[in-house]
């Protein structure tokens, strides 16, 4: 042993109570998951494991699409898979923006070469739909992208009036669905969605590396019309058929090669990330076995309990709450209330981390994550006692005592389970 690695310490990792809004808290199920033996990518055993995340996919968004499959990296390799498979140069991209991750398509549709026209409205509200619809009019856009739960305020976009305007109009509505998946309604075709993205590390309880993405035939249609297969392992009729098309610019991103290895034809194109698709399957059961509503039904009923507790510890909730995620509850920061040192305590003296934000609430709120098997009655009454006493250490006014009382009244007006 090198006098190097007698020095490097072993790997030691901290408990913590993950209250963010991602990555959250893996469950113990995910976790003996992912320790099962590695098979190799075309071993049947694993084609017919691809087969069933597949499966469980379309039922978890509520659709009939055949292509619900995940993209191996982390929730924005969806988001760019997407965009490049759909976005040419010169395209027209509308993307309305009411928080940071509405200005992430922007980025991405930008890099794919994209004519990117935007609107806003003020963070901690949402968009009128009509507003939207009225905008997808004027600009004549390719794409619209929207953001379901966008995480750095809170709020939720109603998608449906939207969705149904984009479908009569021939837009194709993509939908980032990251915090919301799992936890909340996201009901694809109800809503006609064209491509919805996930993420393994919000609701699905399982670790960051994986991205689940749906989408129709829509979608398809404009990938098709790029395909082109990749030269090392193209036959002369793959050759043929792209012969004057413009090919989708990125490679890993392709979503024309990443059907066919999705579909019988299983052509190579990457090395699967088999422990992540392991997760994933355990993570879809997991939502599956609870059931939909009954899941749904718990994370309303976490929320109720913690914002019942913020409010009467005498804290504010920040934002428009007609139009709040059911999966991420943002309290503003008392005035003269250091916000980070407050974070430090919660997370130094009871092992619970919580979040800051971005951009013009940076140091103005807080974010606490309420998503899959992180929210629970334990967790969201051990986040209301580390911070009462963390706020009380770093000087601030609070009501004592009473924010418990207050989620404990939610829990015996309604018991989890």
């Amino acid at each position: 042993m090198t006098e190097k690695l007698e020095n490097c310490r072993r790997l030691s990792v901290p408990p913590r109570t993950i209250m963010t809004p991602g990555p959250v808290e893996v469950d113990p199920r995910v976790l003996r998951a992912m320790s099962m033996p590695i098979l190799g990518q075309f071993d049947p055993a694993f084609t017919k494991i691809m087969n069933e995340v597949m499966e469980m996919l379309r039922e978890a968004y509520q659709t009939k699409n055949h292509w619900a499959y995940p993209i191996d990296g982390t929730s924005r390799a969806g988001l760019e898979a997407v965009i490049a498979s759909l976005i040419e140069p010169g395209d027209k991209m509308l993307v309305p923006i009411y928080g940071r991750f509405g200005d992430l398509f922007v980025e991405i549709g930008e890099r794919y070469g994209a004519e990117i026209h935007t609107i806003e409205c003020p963070w901690g509200t949402v968009f009128d739909p009509e507003e939207i619809i009225s905008e997808i009019k004027k600009v004549h856009p390719k794409v619209v992208t929207l953001v379901h739960g966008e995480t750095s305020t809170g709020r939720m976009q109603p998608l449906a009036e939207v969705g149904r305007a984009c479908r009569e109009l021939d837009v194709l509505l993509v939908v980032d669905a990251v915090a919301t998946f799992g936890g909340t309604d996201v009901k694809v075709d109800d809503w006609c969605l064209d491509a919805v993205i996930s993420g393994g590390q919000k609701c699905l309880s399982i670790p960051s590396g994986i991205a689940p993405i749906t989408y129709n035939e829509r979608v398809e249609k404009v990938i098709l019309k790029r395909k082109k297969v990749e030269r090392g392992i193209a036959t002369d009729d793959d050759r043929k058929a792209a012969a004057g098309l413009l090919p989708i610019r990125s490679n890993y991103f392709d979503l024309s090669q990443l059907q066919d290895y999705w579909s019988e034809r299983r052509l190579n194109h990457h090395t699967e990330a088999t422990s992540m698709e392991y997760a994933l399957h355990e993570g879809l059961r997991l939502v599956l076995e609870e059931g939909l509503e009954n899941r749904f039904a718990r994370h309303r009923l976490n929320e109720a309990a913690l914002m019942a507790g913020i409010e009467a510890m005498g804290l504010e909730l920040y934002g428009d709450p007609a139009c709040k995620m059911p999966t991420v509850t943002c309290v503003s920061v008392p005035d003269g209330v250091n916000a980070d040192e407050v974070r430090s305590v919660l997370l130094n003296h009871f092992g619970i981390e919580i979040a800051g934000s971005f951009g013009s609430l940076q140091g103005k709120i807080w974010r606490i994550g309420t998503m899959g098997y992180g929210c629970r009655q334990d967790n969201v009454l051990a986040v209301l006692a580390g911070l009462e006493a963390s706020l009380i250490r770093c000087g601030a006014d609070v009501n004592r005592g009473e924010g418990l009382q207050a989620a404990m009244n939610v829990y015996e007006k309604q018991p989890v389970g």
